[in-house]
Formats: structure tokens, sequence, C-alpha cells
């Protein structure tokens, strides 16, 4: 008990510690200006009229900010800092303190292509620890399927990252090879650097987008008309437009006529990531876990091995990585993802009741042409960042 309140003891300790250096500088602040204000006490009479009237004239003004735009301001805030719910959402008792998101930053040596062997395994080991509490509990710990860390439940559910509805989700897909995604890695807008974020919030706000909203297909097209026209000067193609088109369908699975914001905000930031940064860049936000899945992936395919698959099979991959919300995957022992592409009648090739979206044959050109493991994650890491959330939406329409 002694170790599961310590971390709660800290930081409740360091929290009245700021609540009292808050205090003490407001008092600071309040001195010169009461100072100032008895010394000008003299200059002030005579001039009450005058201020009348400058309340008259600010009464008549109204507020200088309205409800809606300090609302928008703070979704703004939220987007910029990468945080989700706000925790005023959140009931109070009992609750720990959502983490401060830092967003990464590029390093010199980013756009180097990184030495990621086909025949070196890496060895998967989970953190022992909480990542919110740091208590051991052994097999109630509930693992990340892209990052080494783990969580109990109800440690997430007092950080908020945990509601009634998903409850069930996380403990029957943790333990399994299809995984679950902590609140760091579900979340795809915290791969973007500060620059980056600051690029796609000017993007939106350009393009009169409203943060934490729901968009239809016609704001979806709109939103990328917009972007298109600001980018290249003319009027996006036919082509592309239907293109945008099939990329709502990835993300709205269920039909609802909208897609949720993050999922918007998901598909925005990896379309980002893949404009700004090269594949090398993209290979190095990889985890261990993520690149394990990408060789099995690979070796199933390179039946021959010989080192090489062909372009199509690597085409059919791309699909492979989003085959991760199945309910007839939970008790199978080796996960889809790992053995590439699924078979139109197999029971996993339908999700939710629905049939999949089919995948178009190889070609003769894409048979012949042969791709070798660096070639397989550089054509495939964009898909295989774009699958880490939870939701069951495409955040990156296979091509």
């Amino acid at each position: 008990m002694g170790v599961l309140m310590s971390r709660r003891q800290t930081v409740e300790r360091v929290q009245k510690v700021s609540l009292a250096v808050s205090a003490f500088k407001d008092g600071l602040r309040e001195q010169p200006s009461t100072r100032r204000r008895a010394e000008a006490g003299t200059a002030r009479q005579g001039t009450l009229e005058q201020e009348v009237q400058e309340g008259e004239e600010e009464a008549s003004a109204g507020p200088s900010q309205p409800e809606e735009s300090s609302a928008s301001k703070a979704a703004w805030e939220r987007l910029r800092d990468g945080r989700g719910v706000e925790p005023e959402e959140f009931e109070r008792a009992n609750r720990f303190t959502p983490p401060a998101f830092i967003r990464p930053k590029r390093e010199l040596h980013d756009d180097e292509p990184p030495d990621i062997s086909l025949e070196q395994r890496e060895q998967i080991v989970n953190d022992e620890m909480c990542e919110i509490c740091e208590v051991w509990t052994a097999e109630s710990l509930f693992p990340c399927r892209i990052c080494p860390r783990v969580y109990h439940d109800g440690c997430l559910r007092r950080m908020g990252y945990l509601q009634k509805d998903s409850a069930v989700e996380v403990t029957e897909t943790a333990h399994t090879e299809t995984g679950w995604s902590c609140y760091y890695c579900d979340n795809l807008n915290l791969l973007l650097t500060e620059e980056e974020m600051y690029s796609l919030m000017e993007t939106l706000k350009n393009c009169k987008i409203i943060p934490e909203s729901c968009l239809t297909l016609d704001d979806f097209l709109h939103y990328k008309h917009q972007v298109h026209k600001q980018q290249f000067e003319r009027t996006m193609p036919e082509a592309q437009e239907e293109q945008a088109a099939l990329q709502f369908n990835a993300l709205d699975p269920d039909k609802k006529g909208h897609i949720e914001w993050q999922d918007f905000l998901s598909h925005e930031s990896i379309q980002l990531l893949q404009k700004i940064r090269p594949q090398n860049a993209l290979l190095r936000l990889l985890t261990p876990k993520e690149r394990e899945r990408a060789r099995a992936a690979f070796l199933a395919l390179d039946q021959d091995n010989d080192g090489f698959i062909g372009e199509g099979e690597c085409r059919q991959a791309r699909h492979s990585w989003f085959r991760k919300h199945q309910k007839e995957m939970l008790s199978c022992n080796v996960s889809i993802s790992h053995v590439g592409p699924i078979s139109e009648g197999s029971p996993a090739s339908s999700r939710n009741g629905k049939s999949p979206e089919k995948i178009l044959p190889a070609t003769k050109q894409e048979e012949t042409r042969s791709i070798d493991w660096p070639g397989f994650l550089r054509e495939n890491v964009a898909y295989i960042l774009a699958a880490r959330p939870n939701s069951a939406a495409l955040h990156l329409q296979p091509l």
C-alpha cells in the first residue's frame, strides 16, 4: 500500500506547493498595484464622469469574447497540446491527473536510413509496472500492442481514458494477438512536432474547420478541395475527388454519414507526416513490436526464402495491417497481420457482418517487380503507423 500511495502523495504535495507558490506570486503582484492606486488617489479625483462614460461604452459593446469563442479557443489549445477530453469533463473524485504530452523533436540523423535487419529478430519485453501508478500486479496489467507500456484498468478509468463502453473491449483484446493501443499510441497526432502541428492547425483554420466536430461527406470533400487549391492553385481533379470519397468511406466503417473528429485528426496527421517527412524518418517511428510484425508478414510472403516478394503481395500486405478489429480473431493463436492478407472466404474477412473492400488483383507488371525487405518497409511504413489507433476506421486507405 505504501508503494501504491507514494506517487499519489507526491503529486498531491507538488500540487499543494504549486498552489502556495502561485498564491504568493499573486500577493506580490497585488502589492505594488495597491500602492499605485493609493498614490494615484488624488489624481483620480474629479474623473468620475469619465469613468462612468467608459463603463457605459464597455457595457454597450458587450463582452469582449463570447462563450463560443472561448470554447473554440479551448478546443484549439487541446489540439495544440495533443490532449483529448478535458479533465473537467470527468468526475474529479478519485481521479488521477492526466499526463502532459510532450511533442517529439526532429533529430539530425532522422533522415538517414535506419538499420533494421530481417534476420535479426528483436526481443519484445513489456514494462513490469503500470505506467500510471508504478505498481506491479502481474496478469492484471493490460499491455499496449505498440509500445512496452502496461496499465491497470482501474488506473485507466481514473485517468479518464477508459470509459464504460470501452472497458469490455480493452479487457477482451489486450491479452490477444489483436492487441490494444494505449492512449499514447492511439493518438497519431502526438507523432507531430510542434512545427508540424502549427502547420496543420493553420490549414484547419484557413479551411474553417471547427475542432472536435464531426465531418459529413460534403464537409470532407469541401476541405479536401480547399487544401488542394491552396497548395496547387488549381481545382482538384475528379479522380482525386473520388479517392477522397473512398477515404471518407474508410473513415466511416459503420456508415454513420459522418466521421468522428479523432479519426479525421489521425488521418490528417498521417497525411502530413507522409508529405513532410522522408520515409527514413517515418521508419524511425516504428516500435520493436511493429518491426517484428513487419518481419513476420514479409517472411510469410517470401515463401521461397530468396529475400524478395512480388509487388502485388506487397500491395496486399498494406490491407493486412488494418485487420485487427474482427471478433473472430480473438480466439486465434496467430495474428492475421502476422501472416499477410486475408482470403475473401475466410471467417475474418468481414467486419461486423459487412463485406470488406475488395483488393484488386495484382497486374502482371506488379507480379514481375520484386521488392526486398528495405523496400517492403519503406512502402508499408505509413500504413503500419496508420493502423495504430483502436478505432475501426482506416486512417489511410490502402491503394
